[in-house]
């Protein structure tokens, strides 16, 4: 009896793992994303610790900043490649405030230099991440040389592809969780 509960709950948990590969938005597919979440955990927890009296709202603007960089990866990955790569561009000028507000916010003592440190190495991390994630993007844009001035693309084979239409294929190994 025991051996076909665990056997059952072992299924339950696979069919749970599948589903949550199969993400409707596709941005919760992407490894980025799911940094940039946790980097807003970490910065809310980090600015809680900030003075109650901040009459400059910076904690307030370092969270909007930090959110802003999952915000827009979310927006950009519902666009056209070019589009998405112009909202991780975005994506990528939130994060250079955040390092803004980092400076500031240790210059203020407000943030230990370990913060500060964790802050930063984060930061590059994702820079890193959504250069690489662009480049893709426009390896891909640019591979395509059935483009047509009317937003359609030329499969090869008589049919067109909107450019709308686009999946994660090329990157997905590179840029989508690790299992």
């Amino acid at each position: 009896m025991m051996y076909k509960e665990n056997e059952m709950r072992d299924m339950n948990e696979q069919t749970d793992k599948q589903e949550r590969n199969n993400t409707f938005f596709r941005f919760e597919d992407l490894r980025i994303y799911h940094k940039a979440l946790d980097y807003i955990t970490w910065l809310q927890d980090v600015t809680s610790l900030f003075p109650e009296n901040d009459k400059s709202q910076l904690a307030l603007r370092f969270n909007e900043s930090a959110r802003n960089i999952a915000l827009y990866i979310a927006e950009g990955s519902a666009r056209n490649k070019t589009q998405f790569v112009y909202y991780l561009r975005m994506a990528k000028s939130s994060i250079r405030q955040c390092m803004v507000y980092t400076t500031l916010s240790y210059g203020l003592n407000h943030m230990t230099e370990t913060y500060e440190n964790e802050s930063r190495t984060q930061l590059m991390e994702m820079t890193k991440m959504i250069g690489a994630l662009i480049s893709s993007l426009q390896r891909s844009v640019n591979n395509n040389t059935g483009y047509h001035n009317n937003g359609h693309h030329h499969n090869g084979n008589g049919h067109h592809k909107n450019e709308e239409e686009y999946s994660f294929g090329s990157f997905e190994e590179n840029y989508l969780p690790e299992e």
